[in-house]
């Protein structure tokens, strides 16, 4: 799954797991159980987190690696945050070669800029009991209060616009060049993310239907 962030890739990528019955491999989740394992990555990992530094490549490459050895990938998975860099790419291409596996599709969720900034910046959070809202999306029915436990609704650091941006630089000079590295391979499907939810699901599995016939 490729797109800026903000673009619905971990909805998505949940949403064609169900579809699929296959797994829904989320870096951020195999990361935390890596560590919570204590497997062999996981614990060079955790060694980088508890100094304070990031955690190399090459310890993020590995602990995917722990995670594709597992059996219930054998009928396929769904990727969501890896690779995000070339070199990522450029190694998952390798591990899979040894595993005699390959990447069927590649799926592109794009989502027009100011869409996105707005996505972040028009969302409130409670900061009492952790109610998710959006201003125009998911209004609260009262201005700046949730409406499950009445506390103030907040902007989360995440979301203020600087960062948002930031956010976006990063992803831009780091992980679009993926965009074309997969058009090479003839891989890259082109999602319009600007759609809802399901419409943005129905036009993925069109695609990818249409890729297995």
């Amino acid at each position: 799954m490729l797109g800026p962030p903000g673009a619905g890739k971990g909805t998505q990528a949940r949403k064609l797991a169900e579809e699929f019955h296959i797994p829904q491999i989320s870096t951020g989740d195999i990361f935390r159980k890596a560590v919570q394992d204590n497997t062999p990555m996981g614990k060079k990992a955790k060694e980088y987190m508890d100094s304070g530094m990031l955690v190399p490549d090459d310890i993020v490459i590995g602990i995917v690696e722990e995670r594709l050895d597992q059996p219930d990938v054998n009928a396929g998975f769904v990727l969501d945050g890896f690779p995000r860099t070339l070199y990522q790419a450029e190694r998952l291409e390798q591990i899979l070669q040894k595993k005699a596996r390959g990447i069927d599709a590649v799926i592109n969720i794009r989502v027009r800029r100011d869409a996105i900034i707005e996505r972040f910046t028009g969302r409130r959070v409670c900061k009492s009991c952790g109610a998710s809202y959006h201003v125009k999306y998911n209004p609260p029915r009262r201005p700046g209060l949730c409406d499950a436990c009445g506390n103030e609704l907040v902007i989360r650091p995440d979301d203020e616009l600087e960062t948002v941006k930031k956010r976006l630089e990063e992803y831009e000079q780091k992980t679009a060049p993926l965009i074309e590295f997969y058009q090479s391979r003839r891989l890259l499907i082109d999602i319009d993310g600007d759609k809802t939810i399901d419409e943005v699901h129905k036009s993925i599995v069109d695609m990818l239907r249409g890729e297995e016939k």
